[in-house]
């Protein structure tokens, strides 16, 4: 019997399942971080690592490794030639690295036309229309992640060094802010000296805490991340009879905040990222079969 791998890597870990040609999940494995931009061959360390660990779940031996097709949806891979290297130190049957985006797509929408907004400590955005995938987004805190957790850390620390100067009104939550790092605005800029996506990421569930109170601050944070999140829905202009997904820890959040627009075609995803990769690799498998006839 063939059996196929699905796998779901980033920066903080990496998940494995195993399923039959039918795509039925028989086994799951997770190890660490497998971000291909930062440690390839570390990267390669985790994903196998996973992947032996899913084999044995499903009661199989780790030499079916080298007998597995696997669909890798990995972090980075739509990032220079991550993927084809890492695709080519793998050691997989068949091996077809993606990017995160397009298993988590795969798994909320399936293989037909439809629309996801991953809104996380990043974002990014992609949709199918005719068979036609296109992303939008996914470029990092620096420069990109509009409407993330991350950029709504980084605005809030921003308001409130605002506020500290006179620039723009206080508010219960700047004070707040301020209260933590001693009143002193040199410990705020302090921070952001080392901070990572995800510490800045760590002061969302504050700005939504204090816009649930009316905090003229927290308001203006979010609604200026859900125009952007909707910039971004209306570049990729989802046909409104195919189904919107929103995934990340934002995404009930943003859901209700969303224009009517929007709202309207919002559907709970089929299944989870690594499903899509499973899924993906259970048809390269049939595909391969029907080739091979």
């Amino acid at each position: 019997m063939s059996f196929v791998l699905g796998i779901d890597g980033g920066g903080t870990s990496c998940r494995a399942a195993v399923a039959g040609p039918d795509g039925v999940i028989v086994g799951r494995g997770a190890s660490g971080s497998a971000n291909i931009r930062t440690d390839l061959s570390g990267a390669r360390a985790s994903i196998v690592n996973a992947a032996e660990l899913a084999l044995s779940d499903a009661g199989l031996a780790p030499e079916m490794l080298s007998q597995c097709s696997a669909v890798l949806g990995l972090a980075g891979a739509n990032v220079g030639t991550y993927a084809s290297q890492v695709e080519a130190i793998l050691p997989f049957a068949a091996s077809k690295v993606v990017s995160d985006a397009l298993i988590a797509l795969e798994g909320a929408v399936g293989s037909g036309d439809g629309a996801i907004a991953i809104l996380g400590t990043g974002t990014a955005y992609m949709s199918r229309k005719s068979g036609v995938v296109r992303a939008i987004g996914g470029w990092g805190f620096v420069i990109g992640d509009q409407g993330s957790g991350a950029r709504i850390g980084r605005d809030l620390l921003e308001e409130t060094l605002l506020a500290h100067d006179g620039v723009v009104p206080a508010s219960p939550l700047t004070n707040a802010v301020l209260a933590i790092y001693r009143n002193d605005p040199r410990d705020v800029v302090e921070f952001t000296t080392s901070a990572k996506p995800g510490d800045f990421g760590g002061f969302a569930p504050l700005v939504f805490d204090h816009a649930a109170k009316g905090d003229e601050t927290a308001l203006r944070i979010i609604e200026r991340a859900r125009q952007s999140i909707e910039a971004s829905l209306g570049a990729l202009d989802p046909a409104p009879e195919t189904p919107l997904c929103l995934l990340g820890g934002l995404a009930q959040m943003f859901a209700p905040r969303l224009s009517p627009r929007y709202q309207v075609s919002l559907r709970p995803p089929l299944q989870d990222a690594l499903g899509g990769a499973v899924s993906m690799a259970a048809r390269m498998l049939m595909q391969k079969g029907s080739g091979d006839d």
